[in-house]
């Protein structure tokens, strides 16, 4: 890891607590649906409704993220919203008994977490302005480090208590909250920090109707992120309850996310060449992104057994390292004082098929089993790149922009 040297210290000091706080995040999410329908006994209907509440909420919390970012001030903002997150995860083991109010409580949790994501993002592009690009790629594979510690336990952790795994969540939840307020502080008090000043949050709004005109730069990256993250519901919503039903031990869920977090991290180099050689600019990469989530489901489709799952993943994972990066990157670069609100509205579109998704894919496991959930998963993923092909046309410009600055004409 010699190349963070180049990195300052505050950087390398932020990476470690993404790492820690995605880690104890990955405790969790895998596992909500098998908590559903394993330990509360319900459907994956069922399943599929708490995951879209849980959605509905982080869809509001993405767009609320990006629109308070210059009115709230950025410290506020990232602090408290992890601080409600891991309020309601701590909390969540003692509501899982009445329904009810156990779905409000996750659709609270997605809400909450959501929030914060815009702001980080915003941040880091603001603050790191001249490398936010590789930044972006950095915080993202710090994260998914995160994620394949965290999920190599998730396994485990649900054959003993699931309720462990939330609570774990919400510590790490906390101290993430913890240390964002001590950084902050500290940010807010060195001098030259105009974007995190009283002054700077009032210059840096914009009348929302002049931040929605330029459809270009955020409907259809927002619209082929739509279908993504509905094609890839399927994880959560057709692969986990096939891997319960088939007999094989939960762990085995838990080691697929495993090893997408471990391919995050060792796979760079690949998709470093990936990007040279092919995918110059984020349009491309994201259109690159699209055809291996596509290539990954008809994997599926062909081969109906754990091997295929796991060469599915690969496929799935190089895809997600291709699309993670790029749409900040972009909307950063592109964005210009509206950057947070752009990033906030595409990641609340793009939720909104993680809202779809899972409840789509449930009912129809429910009714036929794996392979109707893949075929839709198939279908969305070739809405996806024709979405991100439109997004890449209209803005042919800003393209040409990022070509010229890697030095292709």
């Amino acid at each position: 890891m010699k190349f963070l040297q180049s990195y300052p210290k505050e950087v390398r000091v932020f990476l470690i607590a993404s790492l820690v706080n995605s880690a104890g995040g990955s405790l969790m999410w895998p596992l909500i649906t098998m908590y559903v329908f394993d330990e509360l006994g319900h459907t994956m209907s069922d399943a599929g409704f708490v995951i879209l509440i849980q959605s509905l909420g982080g869809i509001i919390g993405q767009l609320l993220g990006g629109a308070l970012y210059h009115r709230v001030g950025v410290k506020r903002l990232i602090v408290g919203s992890l601080a409600m997150n891991a309020f309601g995860l701590l909390a969540l083991p003692f509501t899982s008994q009445y329904w009810f109010i156990f779905v409000i409580m996750m659709g609270f949790i997605g809400f909450s977490n959501a929030m914060s994501m815009p702001a980080i993002q915003a941040f880091i592009g603001f603050r790191f302005a001249d490398r936010r690009g590789e930044l972006f790629n950095v915080v993202y594979v710090a994260n998914n480090i995160g994620v394949a510690l965290g999920t190599a336990l998730s396994g485990v952790l649900a054959d003993l208590s699931y309720h462990l795994s939330f609570v774990l969540n919400g510590l790490t939840a906390a101290l993430f909250a913890l240390f964002f307020f001590t950084y902050l502080t500290k940010v807010d008090k060195e001098e030259g920090e105009v974007h995190l000043s009283k002054r700077s949050r009032a210059s840096g709004e914009l009348p929302l109707p002049v931040l929605l005109r330029d459809i270009r730069i955020y409907m259809y990256i927002g619209l082929g992120t739509l279908f993504l993250w509905f094609g890839n519901s399927i994880w959560n919503s057709g692969v986990s309850p096939f891997i319960i039903e088939e007999g094989m031990p939960k762990s085995m869920y838990g080691l697929l996310w495993t090893l997408n977090g471990i391919l995050i991290f060792a796979a760079q180099p690949l998709v470093s060449w990936i990007r040279r050689s092919w995918t110059a600019t984020t349009s491309s990469q994201l259109i690159g992104s699209g055809i291996f989530y596509l290539a990954a489901y008809i994997l599926m489709m062909l081969v109906h057994n754990y091997a295929g799952m796991v060469l599915a993943m690969v496929l799935a994972t190089i895809g997600e390292m291709l699309m993670s990066p790029a749409i900040p990157a972009f909307l950063s670069e592109h964005g210009g004082k509206g950057a947070p609100f752009y990033i906030g509205l595409v990641g609340g579109i793009g939720a909104a098929g993680r809202v779809f998704g899972p409840y789509a894919m449930g009912v129809l496991y429910d009714q036929a089993g794996l392979a109707p959930a893949v075929w839709l998963a198939a279908g969305t993923a070739v809405l996806c790149i024709l979405f991100y092909m439109l997004h890449g046309w209209l803005n042919r410009s800003r393209v040409q922009s990022e070509l010229e600055a890697v030095g292709i004409q």
